[in-house]
């Protein structure tokens, strides 16, 4: 607890409070490199422009390692080097030597030849630029690989983030449509907690179920776009709170696509569509379920970061279409529209950690039960007597600004615009401060 304390003073511990579980909501970003480590990529370019790799590669590779979360090792002995990585369920390894670099990730055993996995790896890659699917003897890999005068740090960054995001999501597609592939090199893989994977079934399940209620009573015609905002608010509450991996994010992802899918189908056939996919995740057997909940380190985001203009435009078109259910007295259709253009942008986008801070906030508000459920003492809304924690809330919101006001300077968060009338005002207040941030980091 000292050390837990000691760590909140010094800025190094998220402001969640000190009796609260450490647990890890939303996919990995790379977009918080600290000063340091934005000034080891300026010195592996300049390096690598005087010819100097060695000493490039050691500051490349310094600027890649989240010291946090021990995500990259790195041991190099004259002009030899030896570096893994990971990357969710994958792992990946190289080495450097006799001027050459190499990195490579095994994906499955396949015991046996096979046409159609063969057949879908060479079609994969053509789409691939820089990294190409491989098989030694009865592993298929992915490999990356270039010579020292070309490695320079951009190419090396791109070339091993398509490895290892690639790889991640296809040991799982290729394990689940092949039945005699095996699982490889997963012991870094740390299983949850039983409890914890309850809990998170449990909560899963009521989402999906409550919204579906929703959904079936409501006008499909007439309310079809606040129906899609439903089911897309659904996707990435999950995707940011239950977090599941594997399959299930696989297929979290698919439901999302169906709706921005480029064709002609009218939006009531969309949500039929996704409705659908819901159901069959909700009749997915538990044991599936508890297969894709686990803990990894990452090192790559697979989301791009966007200016923060992008999500102040998402955030402002969310709340100015709740604005018909608000006056209408649609409050549930209401929130969950200012919840979609929070949770679209922590879904889409690899967002600065202290706006990653604040959608959490907004979800510990916004869904207090399951917060309690997996440990949490604050509770900052009861929605049962429609109170807030006034005080709880801004005191957060301050320690976000502290602690992260090195790099963003001129982040002001007005607290004093919060309305804490009841949670649709709090909802569209707080959205509103997000929106009108100034998240400029100084050059």
């Amino acid at each position: 607890m000292l050390h837990k304390f000691l760590n909140w003073v010094r800025g190094k511990e998220e402001p969640a409070g000190l009796d609260n579980p450490s647990l890890d909501f939303g996919r990995y970003s790379d977009n918080n490199k600290v000063p340091g480590k934005v000034r080891r990529w300026k010195e592996a370019d300049s390096l690598f422009k005087e010819k100097k790799y060695a000493e490039s590669l050691d500051a490349f590779f310094d600027y890649l390692k989240d010291d946090s979360a021990e995500n990259v090792r790195y041991n190099r002995e004259g002009e030899q080097a030896r570096f893994e990585f990971y990357q969710g369920s994958k792992i990946v390894r190289g080495e450097i030597k006799n001027n050459h670099f190499s990195a490579d990730v095994k994906l499955a055993r396949m015991a046996e030849p096979s046409v159609p996995v063969m057949r879908r790896l060479l079609e994969m890659n053509f789409g691939l630029y820089y990294s190409r699917f491989a098989l030694d003897k009865e592993e298929l890999c992915m490999r990356f690989d270039t010579d020292l005068s070309t490695a320079n740090p951009n190419k090396l960054y791109y070339g091993l983030k398509e490895l290892a995001t690639k790889s991640d999501k296809q040991d799982d597609l290729l394990i689940g449509d092949f039945a005699h592939l095996q699982s490889v090199d997963q012991d870094h893989i740390i299983p949850l907690p039983e409890n914890e994977k309850e809990i998170k079934y449990h909560f899963l399940q009521q989402w999906i179920a409550e919204t579906l209620e929703k959904i079936a009573a409501a006008d499909a015609d007439k309310f079809s776009g606040g129906i899609s905002y439903l089911l897309l608010s659904l996707v990435y509450r999950i995707d940011f709170l239950i977090t599941p991996e594997g399959q299930l994010l696989n297929e979290l992802e698919k439901i999302g696509g169906l709706y921005f899918k480029k064709d002609e189908k009218p939006v009531v056939d969309k949500n039929r569509e996704m409705i659908e996919a819901f159901r069959q995740l909700q009749a997915k057997p538990k044991e599936e379920v508890f297969k894709n909940l686990f803990r990894s380190k990452y090192t790559f985001s697979i989301v791009m970061p966007q200016v923060h203009k992008v999500l102040a435009d998402a955030v402002h078109e969310a709340n100015e279409n709740m604005l018909w259910y608000r006056d209408n007295n649609y409050d549930y259709f209401a929130n969950k529209l200012i919840e979609y253009g929070l949770s679209y942008c922590q879904y889409s986008y690899s967002l600065p950690r202290p706006i990653t801070l604040l959608v959490r906030l907004f979800m510990q508000i916004n869904y207090p039960d399951y917060f309690k459920a997996l440990g949490y003492a604050d509770t900052f809304y009861d929605p049962n007597a429609n109170r807030f924690k006034e005080e709880a809330i801004i005191k957060y919101m301050r320690s976000v600004e502290a602690q992260w006001k090195d790099r963003y300077p001129k982040m002001n968060l007005k607290t004093e615009m919060l309305n804490f009338t009841n949670l649709l005002a709090f909802n569209f207040s707080f959205t509103t401060i997000i929106e009108t941030l100034n998240m400029d980091v100084p050059a």
